[in-house]
């Protein structure tokens, strides 16, 4: 691949993310519960708060993420790959991924994507501390296998809104018969299903990009270097 073609990948890499963090982000500026995309519990006071901090926290992860994974900045700028590394981990992901756990907990989807998002959170949150931890003792092909994992998860909030629509146009006309023309069982199976493909399919593929990946001179200078450290 030409270095045209590999910038304007990279290129998309950027725009995508932050076209998707202006969208999310840009109705909870004003702090305005009426804005909000997602419906409220009337009960649960905190559930604003935490979700304001959730999709600002998940947005500076998001944002960070695009930098830590393209090469050509780490290897050009490994001062601010490590800084912004520590951003990505304390100020995105561990916020953000205890808002989530919260909010998904109590979330008004139904049981089905609660649990999906506890246990994302869960994940997220260890695959970053995991791979920062890696990181802190030298063992950079750990930390480079972690941190993968934590981006894709990352990222897994734009292809869960992938799959809402997809699985949306393929419910609706299933309304009256499969969900008895109750629009609020079609919603939670929607939210269910596009919340667990949203996160597992992107992880299973990073799965196997890992281990297809794993004799790459990249990731042979990782381990050579881990090797090196330790002796």
């Amino acid at each position: 691949m030409g270095a045209k073609r590999r910038a304007n990948w990279w290129a998309l890499l950027f725009a995508i993310p932050a076209a998707f963090v202006v969208y999310a982000l840009v109705p909870y500026v004003g702090f305005n519960p009426e804005k909000s995309r997602i419906p409220l519990p009337q009960d649960i006071r905190e559930y604003y708060p935490m979700l304001v901090m959730h999709v600002m926290f998940a947005s500076i992860a998001m944002l960070t993420a695009c930098a830590q994974i393209w090469p050509w900045f780490r290897r050009r700028y490994p001062a601010a790959h490590r800084i912004l590394g520590r951003v990505y981990v304390f100020g995105g992901v561990i916020p953000a991924g205890v808002a989530g756990m919260f909010i998904g907990a109590v979330g008004p989807f139904g049981p089905v994507l609660r649990a999906s998002d506890i246990l994302l959170a869960v994940l997220w949150l260890s695959f970053a501390i995991t791979g920062f931890v890696s990181g802190y003792q030298r063992r950079y092909g750990n930390h480079r296998r972690w941190m993968i994992r934590s981006v894709a998860l990352t990222f897994s909030i734009i292809t869960n809104r992938i799959w809402g629509v997809v699985l949306t146009l393929a419910f609706a006309p299933l309304l009256p018969t499969l969900f008895g023309g109750s629009e609020v069982a079609m919603v939670q199976a929607i939210a269910g299903l596009s919340g667990w493909l949203g996160w597992i399919l992107p992880l299973l593929f990073v799965e196997w990009w890992l281990v297809e990946r794993s004799g790459t001179p990249t990731m042979q200078r990782a381990q050579a270097l881990e090797s090196a450290i330790k002796i």
